[in-house]
């Protein structure tokens, strides 16, 4: 079975795939298949993930399930390997394990000073993967890496990347960092509204908990924004880099932008008032559109 990290196409990205209700998780993947989405990308922030990735494989036959990511400081690498042989072995090769070293914020919430020297770790983490006793293969697994160093260990050591919250221009970047073959697979924010006022609010609220965060704030900044596009709730300047908002032909466009930046897959995260409920209308409608 070809490695899920030959993806191409458009997926969804969703929280509400990995947090929100179960049965309505596993209809929604359901309906994802029928519509041509080629992946769905779930979140890592704490809880059972194992289950949620085994609710979404178990709702679909050929759609790549993937980690958006696999938050290293919350699951053991044997654990991972583990787990990750034992879905190959019941549904095939559908897993693509995006793996990344979170925030310190999230992470020193409960043990102050547990995040340090997060490029080692992530090393350390994939060598734990390579010596375990079922391997994760280098081709089942991505990193979630935005900057140079952890660019060139996606290149080394995984089968490419999956950037978080980038524009079509930092896709580029990543790009040229990998070269040819490697996967990259960028993450897209999408509201469908036509109106600036309400478009930017519904952009701002989902960007609200991301803007403090010095990984992402320093990577706009590596791109060519400033302190004053992360203050205050993001510039439109950079709220509209990082959201696309419009109709349809206008969120095909900034898909397309990815495309032609060099991105192999490029995964939607439709932003709703909420974030909980799958976006069924939506994708739905976004399907003929940006799926083909």
């Amino acid at each position: 079975m070809t490695a899920s990290s030959d993806l191409t196409g458009t997926g969804v990205w969703s929280s509400a795939l990995r947090y929100g209700d179960p049965a309505a998780a596993a209809d929604a993947a359901a309906e994802l298949e029928t519509l041509g989405y080629s992946a769905m990308w779930i979140p890592d922030v704490g809880g059972d993930l194992f289950a949620a990735i085994d609710t979404l494989l178990g709702a679909t036959s050929d759609t790549t399930v993937a980690t958006g990511i696999l938050n290293l400081w919350l699951h053991d690498a044997d654990e991972t390997a583990a787990r990750v042989h034992d879905f190959v072995q019941r549904h095939g090769r559908r897993l693509l394990v995006g793996i990344g070293v979170s925030h310190a914020a999230l992470i020193d919430m409960k043990e102050p000073g547990r995040y340090d020297k997060p490029l080692t770790r992530m090393r350390e983490y994939l060598d734990a993967l390579d010596a375990a006793p079922e391997p994760l293969p280098v081709a089942d697994r991505v990193l979630a890496a935005l900057g140079p160093r952890m660019l060139e260990l996606a290149r080394t050591r995984a089968a490419g990347s999956h950037p978080y919250l980038v524009t079509p221009d930092h896709t580029r970047r990543v790009r040229g960092a990998l070269g040819v073959g490697p996967l990259v697979a960028p993450e897209q924010a999408v509201v469908l509204e036509t109106d600036p006022t309400r478009a930017r609010e519904l952009a701002r609220g989902h960007l609200a908990g991301y803007l403090a965060l010095p990984n992402y704030a320093n990577n706009w900044k590596r791109i060519g924004y400033t302190d004053d596009d992360v203050a205050n709730g993001g510039s439109d300047r950079l709220v509209d880099a990082l959201v696309a908002w419009g109709d349809d032909d206008v969120l095909l466009a900034r898909v397309q932008e990815h495309r032609d930046a060099g991105a192999d897959h490029v995964c939607i995260q439709v932003i709703t008032d909420d974030l909980m409920a799958p976006p069924l209308d939506e994708w739905r409608r976004l399907a003929p559109v940006l799926v083909g």
